[in-house]
C-alpha cells in the first residue's frame, strides 16, 4: 500500500491544479462502502497535507475537495444501506469482515448518531457506519446533520495532521541545518 500511496502523491504533485477534484475522488473513495477497504485515501490525505506545509499545494482547496468528496461517498453509502438493507452486508468484501459490522453496531448502540462522526475517523467503522445508518432507517435530515459535521471535521483534521507533521519536519530541518 505504501508504494501505491507514493505513486498517488507523485501524481498529485504533478497535477496540483486539479487538487480539489483529486481530493473529491480520494475522499469519496475513502468514505464509500467497499472502496474504503481497497483505496489508501487517508494516507494520501495526510501526505497531501504535508505537501501543504511545504507550500507545494494550498490547504484550502484540499480541504474543500475532501469535504465534498466525503459527503458524496458517505451519503452514497447511506443510500445503499437505506435502499438495499442488510443484503449489502452479505456482499464481498464486507461479508469477509463481520467484526467490522458488529463493532459498528455496538458503537451505534453506545453512542447513537455521533457514531457517524466517529466513523469518519475510525478505519474499522468507516466501511460500514454509513451503510448501517441507512439500514437502521435513520432519517435523511438526521443523517445529514451528523454526516456534514463528520465530513467537515475529517476533511480538515486528517490533512492538517500531515501539514502539522510537515511543519515540524521543516522546523527540525532548519534547526539542524543552521
Amino acid at each position: 500500500m505504501d508504494a501505491i500511496a507514493q505513486s498517488f502523491i507523485a501524481w498529485i504533485e504533478a497535477n496540483r491544479d486539479w487538487l480539489p477534484l483529486i481530493m473529491v475522488v480520494f475522499a469519496a473513495a475513502e468514505t464509500t462502502a467497499f472502496l474504503s477497504i481497497l483505496i489508501p485515501s487517508t494516507a494520501v490525505l495526510v501526505a497531501v497535507g504535508a505537501m501543504a506545509a511545504t507550500g507545494a499545494v494550498s490547504f484550502w482547496p484540499l480541504w474543500a475537495g475532501a469535504t465534498i468528496g466525503a459527503l458524496i461517498g458517505s451519503t452514497f453509502s447511506y443510500w445503499l444501506g437505506l435502499r438495499y438493507g442488510t443484503a449489502v452486508l452479505q456482499m464481498r468484501p464486507l461479508r469477509d469482515h463481520p467484526e467490522m459490522v458488529e463493532k459498528t453496531r455496538a458503537a451505534f448502540a453506545k453512542y447513537g448518531p455521533a457514531t457517524i462522526i466517529i466513523g469518519h475517523f475510525t478505519t474499522v467503522f468507516r466501511p460500514v457506519v454509513f451503510l448501517l445508518a441507512g439500514i437502521s432507517g435513520m432519517t435523511v435530515p438526521r443523517f445529514l446533520f451528523w454526516n456534514v459535521l463528520g465530513c467537515v471535521a475529517w476533511a480538515f483534521l486528517i490533512p492538517k495532521l500531515g501539514q502539522f507533521g510537515g511543519d515540524i519536519l521543516g522546523w527540525l530541518w532548519s534547526f539542524f541545518a543552521a
